[in-house]
Order: C-alpha cells, then sequence, then structure tokens
C-alpha cells in the first residue's frame, strides 16, 4: 500500500516544487526556518536580529552550547519552531566576536559559552525585546504544536535519506527497500 501525504496549505514555487506555504515570498525568495503558522496566519517568528538576542537571554540563564540552545527554543515553542545549527553556530560566533559572550569550559566535543559584563548591559538595555522574543515562543509553544520528538524523528529520516542518497547511485533493490521502508512507516502512523 502506498501512501500520498500532502500539507493542505502547499504552493509551488517559481521552478515547481511544492513547499508549504510561506517557505517562498511573494517574489519567490526562500525563507529558512523561520516561519510558523500562527493565530491562523502565516508570520514570521523571529524577525531580523531577533535571534541574536534570544540566543543572548538563553545564555544569561545559564552556560549553554549550541546543541543546548537549538533544543531549549525548540522546547519552549512546544515543538513548532527549531533553528538549524547553520543559523545557531554563526550568531554564537557573532555573538563572541561582539564581546557579548565568552566560550571557555569544554562540555565533551561542545564549547560551552557563558554572558560577559558587555553582553549583560546589552541585554538590559535590550530587555523590553528579549521579553517579546521570549514571550511569543511561550505562546507558540501553548498553541500545541508537534512534540519535540516527533519534529526529531523527522529532522533524523530526512537526514538519513539525504546521507544515504548523496553516497551515489541506489540499486534497484535498495530503491525498493527505502521505498517500502518509508511507505510502512507511514501505514504505521495512519494506524496510531
Amino acid at each position: 500500500m502506498r501512501c500520498r501525504f500532502f500539507h493542505r496549505d502547499e504552493r509551488h514555487d517559481p521552478f515547481g516544487h511544492r513547499h508549504a506555504r510561506g517557505e517562498f515570498g511573494p517574489r519567490g525568495e526562500r525563507h529558512h526556518g523561520e516561519r510558523h503558522r500562527h493565530g491562523g496566519r502565516s508570520g514570521r517568528l523571529l524577525e531580523h536580529g531577533d535571534l541574536r538576542l534570544l540566543v543572548l537571554a538563553l545564555i544569561a540563564e545559564a552556560p549553554r552550547h549550541g546543541y543546548d540552545i537549538i533544543k531549549a527554543i525548540e522546547e519552549r515553542a512546544g515543538g513548532a519552531y527549531s533553528p538549524s545549527p547553520g543559523v545557531v553556530y554563526p550568531t554564537l560566533t557573532m555573538l563572541e566576536e561582539l564581546g557579548h559572550i565568552a566560550g571557555g569550559q569544554v562540555e565533551g566535543p561542545r564549547k560551552l559559552y557563558a554572558i560577559t559584563r558587555e553582553g549583560e548591559a546589552w541585554l538590559v538595555a535590550n530587555q523590553a525585546a528579549a521579553s517579546a522574543i521570549l514571550a511569543r515562543l511561550a505562546e507558540l509553544g501553548a498553541e500545541g504544536g508537534p512534540s519535540p520528538q516527533i519534529m526529531r524523528a523527522m529532522h533524523n529520516l530526512k537526514l538519513a535519506l539525504r546521507l544515504r542518497l548523496g553516497r551515489g547511485r541506489l540499486e534497484p533493490a535498495q530503491v525498493t527497500a527505502i521505498a517500502a521502508a518509508i511507505d510502512a512507516a507511514a501505514v504505521a502512523i495512519e494506524q496510531v
């Protein structure tokens, strides 16, 4: 049995590829993971500069490493939003270069960041904006989006497929096995 799932808000980009509404702007520009459904309308969760302030606010609560920051944001948003490592780690680098955080202690392979006095002063000067960002995340989390465990599992499947397909051409038996595994997962999910 083959299942085909489509998002109800699906649309096509300028190249004919299907995407959920909100991933592409009116001129075809791509938005990267900062769109969400909020109050029945699509809107930006984080505006320009918000992630930098959010990351600093989280580090002010307790020293954190990049992965912990991603998980903290995902948890506060109830699984409805999770920033990619491709935006979090450059943000950490920028905050460190600005002198707002310092990477010191290493926790296994991860660098632990702590807020500096300059960072504390900047956060105090921008406390209203930081509180508004945290409130938006809490509101999004209260809306009851998908659980973080399901979002993580979806990302794991996507990554596994991308890695396997990136290793080269598949034999017909491999194609059949991968398609069967995905179809079986779809059927199992429908029956839950």
